[in-house]
């Protein structure tokens, strides 16, 4: 499950909206892999999409953003998601979501991650 972080320190789950965003950017255009360690999710798009990025470390805080990079012509940000975040929150909210009737070829990366690094 994913959480929004709250000033005391507490947790409480993400909107249903929130949650549909970030599955629906997952699928588009996230990668779902690793660094032959652990697990990773990560999202990259352009610096255009810097408000998105807020929004998001925000919203699901426990990821990381990384950037701007520029380099080879493009300039983008990295959001990457490991660790317990990875593990105990977005894991759980893909698993709910992420199903193979939605898209079949994210739904077949995702659990291909889970299967290679044991999440």
């Amino acid at each position: 499950m994913t959480f929004h972080g709250k000033p005391d320190g507490e947790t409480t789950p993400a909107d249903p909206f929130a949650e549909g965003v970030l599955v629906g950017l997952l699928i588009g255009e996230g990668h779902f892999g690793g660094d032959g360690r652990q697990a990773q999710v990560t999202l990259r798009m352009h610096t255009r999409r810097e408000q998105l990025f807020t929004w998001l470390t925000i919203t699901f805080p426990g990821g990381k953003l990384y950037g701007p990079y520029r380099h080879g012509g493009r300039s983008y940000y990295q959001w990457m998601a490991r660790g317990e975040f990875l593990r105990e929150r977005l894991i759980p909210l893909l698993a709910r979501h992420l199903t193979a009737e939605l898209d079949p070829e994210a739904h077949a990366r995702f659990r291909a991650m889970r299967e290679r690094y044991g999440v």
